[in-house]
């Protein structure tokens, strides 16, 4: 079969989602029939949670780490890694004849099935440019901000912030650390009161202040408040396609409402839960066996229904509290959250999804 008559899937963004679809349709489609391309914003990917300790201290060279190289990441190397930035999406006007990305650079790469997984966008330390030098001196930057602080506020208290409070205390321990929250409680009303009272708990046995419905002025103050979606290449699919906070509505196939070739999987999505990479495996599980349908021209069948919550708190290296969403709501302290993630952060386990040893 000829280049100009395989079908092409794209998919965009080479986070957690992006990355493991990647993958899994790699595996599984024939390139004598169907090509596959990754279109990603930086040459590499980033293990976020690896990246709270990576911009807070230089211990441990996390960024040889945490900045996951593309390379190993196509099975058999079946695909191709496209580095560019996603400007607009342009459907054909035939319906199901699939359409184009275009990039930044005013280059267009033709798709028949397209995945939108570009992820969150972050402030503050977890901005990260795309350039590798850039992000390099980014991290170094963030780095010396911390250690010439006298005090430190991070402003939100949700999982981000807990976690840099952490570690800045491991790195830092005399330093004055507050977390400002605009609720009356950390992390939000998806956890149980008594899990958000538990990481209090730990969190302020750190000697970390908290300033709860409030904002506040400091020497450093390191946004911590959350992510947005990067959905705004999407607006051009139509005004329809996202939320008000620039989600993307899906079906339980995940396909994109009125836009059957259009898949979209991880932080992006409208659904009811957390916006977590552990997510990932899942949503990347039934997209790919749709798109796999679709491709052989049968129906999309495999529907989405979500997944209990699951979160890891850490508190620096040797604490943390975790939350596990089944049964009676399972909490579990610092042994667990340190074994399974404080203490190498998972880089590990994430880079093995990516195809590489260790």
């Amino acid at each position: 079969m000829s280049k100009s008559t395989r079908k092409s899937v794209v998919v965009i963004g080479g986070g957690a989602s992006g990355a493991t679809i990647t993958r899994v349709l790699s595996a599984k489609l024939n390139p004598n029939t169907t090509t596959l391309t990754l279109v990603t914003a930086r040459p590499f990917a980033v293990h976020l949670p690896g990246a709270i300790r990576m911009t807070t201290t230089a211990e441990g060279k996390l960024e040889e780490s945490v900045l996951i190289p593309y390379d190993s990441l196509l099975v058999n190397n079946n695909g191709t890694i496209k580095v560019g930035r996603v400007t607009a999406i342009e459907p054909a006007k035939e319906s199901n004849a699939g359409g184009s990305v275009v990039l930044s650079t005013g280059e267009r790469i033709q798709y028949h099935i397209l995945v939108l997984a570009p992820g969150s966008e972050w402030s503050g330390p977890l901005a990260l440019p795309d350039d590798r030098a850039a992000v390099l001196e980014h991290i170094r930057s963030w780095r010396r901000k911390f250690e010439n602080a006298s005090g430190i506020i991070l402003a939100g208290g949700g999982a981000v912030g807990c976690e840099y409070a952490g570690e800045v205390k491991d790195a830092y321990p005399r330093k004055k650390v507050t977390i400002v929250h605009s609720d009356s409680q950390l992390l939000n009303a998806a956890y149980p009161n008594k899990y958000r009272k538990l990481v209090e708990k730990d969190v302020t046995a750190r000697g970390v202040n908290i300033v709860f419905n409030d904002y506040l002025d400091g020497d450093l103050v390191v946004p911590t408040y959350g992510s947005r979606p990067g959905t705004g290449f999407v607006k051009s699919l139509g005004s329809s396609v996202l939320t008000p906070r620039g989600l993307i509505k899906v079906e339980p196939t995940l396909q994109v409402k009125s836009h059957p070739n259009i898949y979209a999987i991880g932080d992006v999505i409208d659904w009811e839960e957390q916006k977590q990479a552990a997510k990932a495996p899942k949503h990347a599980q039934i997209a790919a066996a749709n798109i796999i349908a679709q491709l052989s021209g049968g129906t999309p069948k495999k529907t989405y229904t979500g997944q209990p919550e699951l979160i890891i708190i850490t508190n620096g290296k040797k604490y943390g509290i975790s939350y596990v969403g089944m049964l009676w709501g399972i909490t579990l302290g610092n042994w667990f959250s340190s074994m399974m993630k404080g203490k190498e952060l998972m880089v590990s386990m994430t880079r093995k999804g990516y195809g590489l040893a260790k």
